[in-house]
């Protein structure tokens, strides 16, 4: 019974820094997911409990910087379709094929995130979208946006980082509103995973009750966090950890 209590003691802590690294972020799943795998769940359903209860969380980080998101206007629309339809994908792989491919390219799809974060700058130059101040790459946006919520409805781990660098890379905006964007889009992919998951999947709900209320905390203080943070030191944030996540996952 003692051993129980502290099983679910550490994953509601997993939740509480989950929460708070993905609403700063992203990668904040990774956290959890080898906490479920050590309380005896197997894969498949420690990665779909992971999903599901990482919801709250983007609630909480969306609550948090309802401002910044507003600043992002009209992008908002295509963006949020994308990143549905491409969720709903994504849990049909999930349910229909094995994961080998999918496991074996995400360290690498997560290091390179890092990389291009670091030199979001010349990068921007190269790909003919310098200005911060002009338009989007709109068809680059909506596309990549979809392409990372394929892998966020099968996989999950990492997809607010890969969102976030896509919207750095091809959106014009502040970081901290393209951060409340992230959140949003990554709410959004969480909400189709659970409606399926909790249909579909075998969710381990003990463990969702656990990680639900310490993961909305981690979102809102992690929300607020991101707010305050400094534009450089919000992106070189999201490096640091984007590069750790990759390395732990290669590793693992």
């Amino acid at each position: 019974m003692l051993g129980e209590w502290l099983e679910l003691g550490l994953l509601a802590l997993a939740g509480f820094v989950s929460g708070c690294v993905n609403a700063v972020a992203g990668g904040g799943s990774l956290l959890v997911f080898p906490a479920l795998l050590g309380t005896g769940l197997p894969p498949l359903a420690a990665n779909v409990t992971n999903a599901v209860a990482q919801f709250p969380g983007f609630v909480g980080a969306v609550f948090s910087q309802r401002g910044d998101l507003r600043a992002n206007g009209r992008r908002l629309v295509p963006i949020s379709v994308a990143a549905l339809l491409g969720s709903l994908g994504g849990c049909a792989l999930l349910l229909s094929l094995p994961g080998a491919v999918f496991d074996a390219v995400v360290p690498a799809l997560v290091g390179l995130s890092a990389v291009l974060m670091a030199f979001q700058h010349r990068i921007r130059r190269w790909i003919g979208n310098p200005d911060q101040h002009g338009p989007d790459r709109s068809v680059l946006l909506t596309a990549g946006i979809f392409l990372a919520s394929v892998y966020g409805g099968y996989f999950g781990g990492a997809r607010s980082i890969i969102l976030v660098v896509i919207l750095v890379l091809t959106a014009n905006a502040a970081l901290s509103t393209l951060n409340a964007a992230k959140n949003l889009l990554g709410l959004l992919g969480s909400l189709v995973t659970v409606v399926v998951y909790a249909l579909l999947a075998p969710v381990d709900w003990a463990a969702v009750a656990a990680l639900v209320p310490t993961t909305l905390l981690g979102g809102m203080l992690g929300g607020r966090l991101a707010r305050r943070l400094p534009a450089a030191a919000l992106r070189w944030t999201v490096v640091v950890i984007a590069a750790a996540v990759a390395l732990y996952m290669a590793l693992d």
